[in-house]
């Protein structure tokens, strides 16, 4: 499985606030059930089903706030590709897993 590391800000809306869109700079073609991974904390604390991804990028308003839950419009300008997500699910204990040495995006989890 793979798993996707996420700051705890957005995690949180994702779990908490209905955030549907994870907003990066570039497209994926990862599909299916992710691991979110909250950024720094050496944790799985939930997972999410990948479902797709705009293949043209969003203007920076405020028009799908709903979705992507971005207050500062300006950040759009460069994480401008909505990658969807749907069915997410804060695990009740988070899982430890072992950080490889420069992976920012994606890390591969064995299950």
């Amino acid at each position: 499985m793979k798993a996707l590391i996420i700051k705890k800000v957005w995690l949180d809306k994702i779990f908490d606030e209905g955030k549907t869109w994870e907003m990066r700079s570039t497209r994926t073609k990862v599909r299916g059930k992710v691991g979110l991974i909250e950024s720094g904390s050496g944790l799985i604390i939930g997972e999410a089903i990948l479902i797709g991804c705009s293949y043209f990028p969003i203007k920076p308003n405020n028009k799908y706030y709903d979705r992507h839950k971005v207050k500062n419009v300006e950040l759009l300008k460069k994480w401008k590709y909505p990658w969807i997500l749907s069915d997410a699910k804060r695990y009740d204990t988070p899982v430890k897993y072992k950080h490889p040495q420069g992976a920012v995006v994606w890390v591969n989890i064995k299950e």
